[in-house]
């Protein structure tokens, strides 16, 4: 949701703006390690009322250029018949797959011979040469110039005995996938992600979709949001509420306390914090990555 942004100033914009013009690159050098890897275009937000209404009216006609453009509720008959305010089309906005997306970029950075592991980090320690300690969980540690931190949750952890106080809170989020037992047979005429009242409906595969949202402060998942997310706020079709649930699943977001997501802050000489991207990690993913690029290259 990278055009659609409701504020048309500011740094969240301006991340959304580059990661926009960066991923198309990103997915073409991708590829080279997953074929399969692309963006499906095409985004439709509901209108949940008539003012919703008249400000997607607003953001379309300032952003024709970026691909914005009103869908009549006549038109959306077919495809979601309780929109009765219309809705928004982005062209340029709408998914991608996050599995495929993370194969690649561990492929990619085994290409360039960069060292993963999974143990968990506890501790970074200063040094006096200007060099900075990582001790992980298993009681190795190695010695670097630079440390970037994109740790989510467990940011304050490492930073509070350095003197940083980077406090995130979590928000769950849930996911449900769905087998339609009615309804449409094909996703003819969807887009790749249709939202309503905040809720994401992504088709995968004939027959088949995603249903999910962000929809909870803490970290315990709660029955009442899945309720909610088959109907709607009584505004799902009758092919929703009655579809089967082949798996379903949650996880957490990290949302910055008292700052604007995300993070991205220099906080001394060879200590660098990109994170506490709340709910479009993946979409400031290139914008990002640019930043700490530029971070890494200053003297």
């Amino acid at each position: 949701m990278g055009h659609v942004f409701r504020r048309s100033s500011g740094r969240g914009w301006r991340l959304r703006r580059r990661s926009m013009e960066l991923w198309p690159q990103w997915i073409g050098a991708l590829q080279t390690h997953q074929p399969e890897l692309k963006l499906d275009l095409g985004l439709l937000q509901i209108a949940e009322d008539e003012q919703a209404a008249e400000r997607m009216e607003g953001l379309a006609s300032q952003r024709v250029d970026l691909g914005l453009e009103i869908v009549a509720k006549e038109a959306l008959n077919k495809v979601w018949p309780t929109a009765t305010h219309g809705g928004l089309h982005s062209r340029h906005d709408g998914r991608i797959d996050p599995l495929l997306l993370q194969q690649a970029l561990r492929e990619a950075l085994n290409e360039q011979s960069v060292e993963q592991t999974t143990t968990a980090v506890v501790h970074l320690e200063r040094n006096n040469n200007n060099k900075w300690s990582v001790h992980r969980a298993d009681g190795e540690s190695t010695l670097h110039d630079v440390v970037v931190l994109s740790t989510a949750l467990t940011t304050d952890t490492l930073l509070e005995p350095l003197g940083h106080a980077r406090a995130m809170t979590p928000v769950l989020g849930q996911a449900l996938s769905l087998q339609l037992t009615t309804g449409p047979t094909s996703w003819t005429n969807w887009p790749s992600v249709l939202v309503d009242q905040g809720f994401n409906l992504i088709p995968t595969s004939p027959g088949r979709l995603l249903l999910g949202a962000t929809v909870e402060p803490g970290d315990c998942a709660a029955e009442a949001p899945m309720t909610l997310m088959r109907s709607l706020n009584g505004r799902a079709p009758e092919w929703l509420r009655t579809a089967t649930v082949v798996a379903q699943w949650n996880g957490l977001r990290a949302r910055p306390m008292d700052r604007p997501a995300p993070l991205l802050e220099e906080l001394e000489p060879g200590l660098i914090l990109a994170s506490g991207h709340y709910r479009n990690g993946v979409l400031l993913a290139p914008a990002t990555a640019e930043w700490v690029a530029a971070a890494l290259e200053q003297p």
